[in-house]
């Protein structure tokens, strides 16, 4: 366990805008009416984080029931079509969703027989008792998500730039855990100063995957005004996904050489690694230890397609 004081990153707001420019960009597959371009391309290249990070969402909610005595509330920022929604509250795999999006990707049905289908389909799991907002920009994956049953509330403001409506102020009311695979470097800790403040009292926990590449710190300081205390799971690092090009590949090693981390053994072998963020209130730091509740599955050892490496001659090469 680190507490974020000891980690040492930039912490600007042009650092996260230039680490953010390193990524691909994805912004088109959440335009359409339903995820299966989504699970196409992302499943395309080894998109792990949500089947690793399942394990620990489920803990945490198991301890604040228990802390609770009730069933919970949570919020995903950055929740797109509701992938996260549906591992948590139901037996299933990103992997086996992918699998069923991609085979339903050449059949010839409209997104209204996609959204019947799929009702029926989560509607046919046996389902966690856990009440699940979801908050993404985009208004397609938000619908869609909702119509079919994975999460019960939506927030598609734009937090970077806009104030909370009274409506999705009314939808974050009373959340206890806020969720994230992805969305640090897209958002910013402008869009969790809007969230905090609009769930007051009791604070939630904050549960963050976050990208090496993007730093935490000012995160961290933010929450520490809310009276958190923020923790890093020491020792280990979480896959998330291949690189998309070669392009993207260099440009993130070098983001990560201007922060002075190592990636040998990490992104120089062409796979995104993050770290896992939480934030509580003190006391219940103590009652619930991050190593209980985190259990470790850094998805390095799980098999991926091909993907450009740093050699120790510094040539980028393309191998499996």
């Amino acid at each position: 366990m680190e507490h974020t004081n000891n980690v040492k990153h930039f912490g600007n707001g042009a650092g996260v805008r230039t680490a953010n420019s390193a990524k691909a960009c994805f912004d088109s597959i959440y335009s359409h009416p339903d995820p299966r371009e989504y699970y196409r391309v992302l499943g395309g290249l080894n998109y792990v984080i949500p089947d690793l990070a399942k394990g620990i969402f489920r803990n945490l909610i198991a301890a604040l029931e228990d802390l609770k005595g009730r069933p919970i509330k949570v919020l995903d920022i950055g929740c797109s079509y509701g992938n996260n929604a549906a591992l948590i509250r139901f037996p299933l795999e990103f992997a086996s969703l992918q699998q069923r999006y991609m085979d339903l990707q050449n059949a010839e049905i409209s997104t209204r027989e996609l959204i019947a289908l799929d009702r029926h389909f989560y509607a046919s799991w046996p389902k966690h008792d856990v009440e699940i907002v979801g908050c993404d920009v985009s208004q397609p994956a938000i619908d869609f998500a909702r119509t079919v049953g994975l999460i019960d509330a939506g927030v598609t403001q734009n937090l970077e730039q806009e104030d909370l409506s009274q409506a999705s102020r009314d939808a974050l009311r009373g959340v206890d855990l806020i969720i994230s695979t992805g969305a640090i470097g897209y958002v910013t800790e402008r869009t969790l100063s809007r969230v905090l403040d609009a769930i007051g009292e009791p604070r939630p926990w904050i549960a963050s995957f976050v990208l090496r590449m993007f730093p935490y710190d000012r995160f961290a300081s933010l929450l520490d005004q809310h009276g958190h205390v923020t923790e890093k799971l020491s020792g280990v690092t979480f896959v998330q996904r291949r690189f998309q090009s070669e392009e993207e590949f260099r440009k993130v090693l070098h983001q990560l050489e201007a922060l002075g981390i190592d990636s040998r053994n990490k992104e120089a072998e062409g796979l995104f690694h993050s770290e896992f963020y939480l934030s509580r209130p003190s006391g219940d730091c103590t009652e619930h230890p991050i190593e209980d509740l985190a259990s470790v599955s850094s998805g390095i050892c799980l098999p991926y397609g091909r993907r450009f490496r740093l050699g120790e001659d510094s040539v980028v090469r393309f191998s499996p």
